[in-house]
C-alpha cells in the first residue's frame, strides 16, 4: 500500500530541472525559481548581479541603489544635485569637467546648428516641452540629462509613416558653431506601426552639448538610429537615448564615436509589447588624453523579447580613457526573454586605460537565456605572427587586426557610404600612433 502511494505521489509531481519546477514543462534556469535567483548572504555585494553596493557606502553625495530598477528619474532638475563623483554613477567619469554641461543654463545664440536632411513630410512641428509625444518615453537619469531637457526650449521632431518603406537613410546633422557655448537638443523620432526607415545622428564641430533623443517604435516597425559623434577634440557631449520598442518592432541602435574632448552616452531600452527585439551596437576610438563613455540599459518589462548589445572599442596614447557600462534588467513579468551583452576592448598602447562593467538582474527563471561578458586585452600575437609569416609588414599587419577587430561594429551600420567613410576615419586614427 505504501508502495502504491509513493507511485501516486511520484507520478503527480511537476517536472523539474535541476530540482526546479518548471510547470507546463517550460525550460527554467538551474538556481532558480519564478521568482527569480535566491541569493545566499555571501552574494549580496556581488558586483554583476541583482544587488550591488556601491564602494562609496555610506559617504556624503554616494547613492546606493540595490536593483537598476531603483535608479531614479525625474523632468525636475531640482531633483539632481551636480555629481561629486562619488556617485557610483559618475565613479568613472571626470565630474569637474563636466560642469559647464550640468549647469542649469539655456542655449547659447548660435551654439548649434541642426539640420534635417529628411523628406518634408516627415518633418512635424517643433514639439515645445510639454506638448506630446515630447517626455513621454524620456527618462531623465542624471543632472545632465535632465538639464538638457529642461533647457531644449523646443525639439526636432520625425514621424515616419505609418506602412512607409525608405531604403535610403535620413539625416539630422548637429553642428557645434564655438567652443566652450552651451547648446541643448532634443530629438523626439517617431516610427509609426509597420514602418521601415534608418536614420543617422551626426554630431561635428566643437561646443558644450547636452543632447537627448527620444525614440518610440511603433508595433511592426523596424527603425535603426545611427549616431555619430565626430567631434572637435575640443567638444564636451553628454547625451541619453531613449527608446520604446513596440509589439513585434525592430530596433537598432548604433554609436560611434571618434571626435570629442570627453563624450558619455546613455542608450536605453524598454518595450511596449511582445515579440520585439532590441539591438545595441557601439564603436569607439579614443586618443591621447579623451575621454569616451558609454552606457547602455536594457529594461526587459514585456515578455516573449530579445536583445543583444555589442560595443567595441580601441585605445592609444598617454590618458586615453573609455567607460562600458552595460545593464540588462529582466523583470518578473519578462518570462521568455533572451538577452545578451558583450563589450570588447583593444588597448594598442601604454597609457591608456578601459574600464568595462556588465551587469545583469534576472528576477524570473522562465527564460530562453541571458549572458554577458566583457574582455580587455593587446594585440594577438598569434593574429600577428600569422599575417607576418605571410610576408606582410607589421605595421600592416597590426593595422589588418584593429580593422578586422572593429569591422563587425561597422558592417551593422548597413550604410555603404557611411561604413566607408568610417573605415576611412579608423585609418586616420591608426596613423595618429602608427599602429
Amino acid at each position: 500500500m505504501t508502495e502504491q502511494i509513493n507511485k501516486e505521489h511520484s507520478a503527480a509531481e511537476p517536472e523539474k530541472v535541476d530540482g526546479v519546477h518548471t510547470g507546463e514543462s517550460r525550460v527554467a534556469i538551474p538556481g532558480m525559481s519564478e521568482e527569480g535567483e535566491k541569493l545566499s548572504p555571501e552574494l549580496t555585494a556581488d558586483d554583476t548581479i541583482r544587488v550591488r553596493k556601491s564602494a562609496n557606502a555610506g559617504q556624503p553625495g554616494s547613492q546606493v541603489m540595490h536593483s537598476r530598477a531603483e535608479r531614479p528619474w525625474s523632468h525636475d532638475v531640482a531633483d539632481f544635485a551636480e555629481p561629486t563623483g562619488r556617485e557610483e554613477e559618475w565613479r568613472f567619469t571626470p565630474v569637474k569637467k563636466l560642469a559647464p554641461v550640468f549647469a542649469d543654463a539655456p542655449t547659447e545664440d548660435g551654439a548649434l546648428q541642426i539640420e534635417v536632411d529628411a523628406p518634408q513630410a516627415w518633418q512635424a512641428p517643433a514639439l515645445g516641452r510639454t506638448e506630446a509625444p515630447r517626455g513621454t518615453v524620456l527618462r531623465p537619469a542624471d543632472r545632465a540629462a535632465v538639464v538638457g531637457s529642461a533647457n531644449a526650449e523646443s525639439a526636432t521632431h520625425l514621424v515616419i509613416p505609418q506602412d512607409e518603406e525608405r531604403s535610403q537613410p535620413v539625416t539630422v546633422r548637429l553642428r557645434g558653431q564655438a567652443e566652450g557655448r552651451r547648446a541643448n537638443s532634443h530629438l523626439v523620432i517617431e516610427a509609426r506601426p509597420n514602418s521601415h526607415a534608418t536614420v543617422v545622428l551626426e554630431h561635428t564641430g566643437t561646443a558644450h552639448h547636452n543632447g537627448n533623443v527620444e525614440v518610440i517604435v511603433g508595433d511592426g516597425a523596424s527603425l535603426s538610429v545611427i549616431s555619430l559623434q565626430l567631434w572637435e577634440d575640443s567638444a564636451i557631449h553628454v547625451g541619453q537615448h531613449d527608446a520604446q520598442v513596440g509589439r513585434d518592432a525592430h530596433y537598432r541602435h548604433v554609436n560611434v564615436t571618434l571626435g570629442g574632448g570627453i563624450v558619455r552616452l546613455n542608450a536605453n531600452v524598454r518595450y511596449a509589447g511582445e515579440g520585439a527585439d532590441a539591438q545595441l551596437f557601439g564603436l569607439y576610438f579614443a586618443d591621447a588624453g579623451q575621454h569616451l563613455e558609454h552606457r547602455s540599459f536594457v529594461d526587459h518589462n514585456a515578455p516573449n523579447n530579445t536583445s543583444n548589445v555589442l560595443y567595441k572599442g580601441a585605445l592609444q596614447g598617454q590618458d586615453a580613457h573609455t567607460v562600458w557600462v552595460g545593464d540588462v534588467l529582466i523583470q518578473k513579468e519578462a518570462e521568455g526573454t533572451d538577452s545578451y551583452e558583450k563589450n570588447q576592448n583593444l588597448v594598442l598602447t601604454d597609457g591608456a586605460r578601459a574600464d568595462s562593467v556588465p551587469n545583469l538582474e534576472i528576477e524570473t527563471g522562465v527564460i530562453e537565456g541571458a549572458g554577458h561578458a566583457s574582455t580587455t586585452g593587446q594585440l594577438d600575437g598569434d593574429h600577428l605572427w600569422y599575417l607576418m609569416a605571410r610576408g606582410i609588414p607589421e605595421k600592416q599587419a597590426r593595422r589588418l587586426v584593429v580593422r578586422g577587430f572593429l569591422n563587425e561594429i561597422i558592417q551593422q551600420i548597413r550604410v555603404d557610404e557611411l561604413e566607408e567613410r568610417l573605415m576611412d576615419a579608423l585609418e586616420d586614427e591608426l596613423a595618429i600612433s602608427d599602429n
